[in-house]
């Protein structure tokens, strides 16, 4: 459900966490979300019956004194609601996947 309600007020949630958020993103361009992708780069586990629940992958496009440029940002978004013993490595093996992917 949470990621639903990301999705609806995405560019608040942006202007939250960068009070410049109008002068550095492309709103009108608006965002990709790239669930799909990053579920991808992790398929489940074979011999593993436990679920794996795939966070938020945004694409943010950004801007340069106000024009649009060809260049954007991906935003990777975990809610974590309970002690992970290993939510470092997973976090960095995100971060290497999407950028082998991405770049």
């Amino acid at each position: 459900m949470w990621k639903a309600i990301l999705e609806d007020v995405f560019d608040d949630f942006l202007r939250f966490f960068y009070p410049n958020a109008d002068d550095l993103f492309d709103f009108d361009k608006g965002f990709g979300y790239l669930d799909k992708e990053l579920e991808q780069l992790f398929p489940p586990e074979q011999d593993t019956y436990q679920p794996r629940y795939v966070d938020k992958l945004v694409k943010v496009f950004t801007q340069k004194a106000g024009k649009p440029i060809e260049q954007w940002i991906l935003v990777h978004i975990e809610v974590q609601g309970y002690k992970d013993p290993h939510f470092a490595e997973r976090m960095f093996q995100y971060y290497y996947r999407i950028f082998d992917k991405y770049r």
